[in-house]
């Protein structure tokens, strides 16, 4: 099939950013806050310095464990359209819009228009990048960068410059500076895109990689070195590191330990093998935890990063999308267009093969990465999503559009797939289930009768052309009617991938803001809080100073001596604990640390005097007048 007019071409992908723009905004401020993060973005609206450094409180004891680079965005939205549960969105939600017609730009400079089309179709609907780019965290906004970055190396192989190069490494490096160690997933495909696709002797493609690497380490490390130039008291505790320094956080606690599971997951989180969970709703399927690493991970019945959300385009990638990219290398554009001349047809060559080996280290290295991941949320998949639409997108559009034998049977082994595959996420023969297979049946009827039309390989507004673009078209609706079923579902229940971190229930932190904001007496801090992760919606309601006693895994911040220098200066009057102590995982517990301790122990408990239904919550510390 023939690449269609521009203005055809441009209207299909605009309809489907359109689709992609209702997935991620209908209903957005129905989607639940991620107190963490959005109390960050309240602290640094209050201050330059707490801006730059991501700090947590306003007073800037602490800061988040990443770089604030995406909150920055957060921060810029706020302040233009006021604080709001969806302008804290709108960045992210913006970042998926707009890989949409991205991701369509860098395939079919890679693959061709055909490819372009399917793989923004992919992205548009994935349900596990919907449901991240309607949520408070930055992964959908890496996700695009990797994407820009995909487009201008694109663009570098196919003109030979050098400036698109080195902005690609930029936008790749932004992308780490968003989300650290997720975003180096893509990198060792544009290592390989650019050695093999970059035109010229290997001595000029060796200095241009190492340009590209350079300048990407470069920009990667900014924010990082830029820390640096504060004097040490000046910087914040970074959370989830040893020694404060933001680097042990970027490189430790969001590196080494998450692969190796080592940041520990709520009980809740942990899969239970062998335990019979309910799979009756949708509801139930989506509470199940992650599975286990293994092989087959990705392609889960159950859980929030089932078939459903994720596995369906990976397996119409690892079917189709493998298949394409061998027989696409070895074959000559040439061969599909005779009108391209030697050179040019050598040039596109060289594109292809470079792109086929670039997408495709992406999606394995994705792929092998998160399958054997100890600790995982959906969102981190972010970091291979953009291949998974490419790899699926090339591989329908070529099974579906071209001529062959081999592609039709490539085809309905790949539609068929889909069919076998959505009767087990679906758990029998559903409508959705008929969708699938009245779809995948028409798809490889229409590429049948388009093989067998003499007209089929001339433009597409001849008869074979249009069979072969309805044959894309109905393998697009089944290989995506599940995850499109999934959106809606999602959207109806209000899914969030950011996690409830800090979450005060709302009448209790009304209570506790109410009492303490009437007794504070001139303190500088509302009060002490038991974690620095416990009481985020309070500092996103109140954006007042906050005593940390502990951090991540109970590491304590500010010690008993302290507190009560604290105390009598009179800076600190109240305490909010929100656990207790009990034997389990007490090394890691904030309510068995010593400050916790010391303050149920010694101060006075003024729950029920703020109107608290229970004890044990808020403390008068001792030391502080009544």
């Amino acid at each position: 099939m023939r690449r269609p007019s521009p203005r055809v071409e441009w209207g299909l992908v605009g309809l489907i950013t359109l689709g992609a723009a209702v997935l991620r905004l209908v209903q957005l401020d129905k989607v639940p806050p991620d107190p963490f993060y959005d109390a960050a973005v309240r602290s640094m609206t209050l201050s330059w310095h707490n801006f730059f450094f991501g700090a947590l409180e306003p007073g800037a004891s602490v800061s988040i464990d990443k770089p604030p680079i995406d909150l920055w965005l957060q921060v810029a939205s706020v302040k233009v359209l006021g604080f709001s549960n969806t302008t804290l969105k709108l960045p992210e939600a913006f970042a998926g819009i707009l890989a949409v017609p991205l991701l369509y730009i860098g395939v079919r400079k890679l693959w061709g228009s055909a490819a372009g089309i399917a793989a923004a179709a992919g992205i548009a609907i994935l349900p596990v990048d919907v449901i991240t780019s309607r949520s408070d965290t930055m992964d959908c906004v890496m996700m695009a960068l990797t994407v820009l970055a995909l487009v201008l190396v694109a663009r570098a192989i196919e003109t030979g410059g050098t400036r698109w190069l080195l902005a690609g490494a930029v936008a790749l490096g932004l992308a780490f500076d968003v989300k650290l160690l997720e975003s180096l997933v893509a990198v060792p495909g544009f290592v390989v895109l650019v050695a093999l696709g970059m035109p010229g002797s290997l001595r000029r493609r060796a200095l241009q990689l190492a340009g590209f690497g350079a300048l990407y380490v470069l920009v990667a490390l900014a924010w990082l070195l830029a820390t640096l130039i504060a004097p040490a008291h000046d910087r914040p505790f970074a959370l989830g590191s040893t020694n404060g320094s933001a680097w042990n956080a970027a490189f430790v606690y969001n590196g080494s330990e998450r692969i190796g599971g080592r940041v520990p997951e709520p009980t809740s989180s942990i899969y239970k093998p062998g335990y019979r969970y309910p799979t009756a709703t949708q509801s139930q399927r989506d509470h199940i935890p992650i599975l286990p690493p293994s092989a087959t991970r990705l392609l889960a019945r159950v859980g929030p990063l089932s078939g459903e959300r994720l596995g369906m385009e990976i397996l119409i990638g690892i079917v189709l999308g493998i298949p394409a990219l061998i027989v696409g290398v070895r074959g000559s554009p040439g061969e599909e267009d005779p009108e391209l001349g030697d050179d040019e047809a050598r040039r596109r060559m060289r594109i292809r093969r470079a792109g086929a080996a670039g997408i495709f280290v992406w999606f394995l290295t994705g792929l092998a990465l998160f399958s054997h991941m100890a600790r995982l949320h959906p969102r981190y998949t972010e970091g291979f999503t953009p291949a998974v639409a490419a790899m699926a997108g090339i591989g329908l559009a070529w099974a579906a559009t071209g001529r062959g034998r081999l592609r039709l049977v490539a085809l309905v082994v790949g539609v068929g797939a889909a069919v076998i595959y959505t009767e087990r996420l679906m758990y029998g023969t559903t409508a959705t289930w008929w969708i699938v297979l009245i779809a995948a049946a028409g798809s490889v009827g229409l590429a049948l009768l388009g093989a067998r039309t003499k007209a089929g390989s001339e433009g597409s507004g001849r008869p074979g052309g249009l069979l072969s673009a309805g044959a894309l078209a109905l393998a697009l609706v089944a290989v995506l009617t599940v995850g499109l079923g999934q959106d809606k579902a999602a959207i109806a229940a209000r899914v969030s991938d950011a996690g409830a971190v800090g979450q005060i229930p709302g009448d209790e932190q009304h209570a506790i803001s109410a009492y303490v904001r009437a007794h504070q007496d001139g303190a500088r801090y509302e009060l002490a809080a038991e974690s620095a992760t416990g009481i985020s919606s309070l500092v996103v309601q109140d954006a007042k100073p906050i005593v940390e006693l502990t951090i991540v895994n109970a590491h304590v911040y500010t010690h008993v001596a302290k507190l009560k220098r604290l105390i009598a200066e009179g800076k600190v009057r109240y305490a909010f604990l929100n656990t207790f102590c009990t034997a389990k995982a007490a090394s890691v517990n904030p309510a068995c640390s010593e400050p916790v301790l010391w303050v149920r122990k010694h101060g006075t408990d003024v729950s029920r005097q703020a109107g608290l239904s229970s004890g044990g919550v808020l403390y008068l510390l001792p030391g502080a007048k009544p």
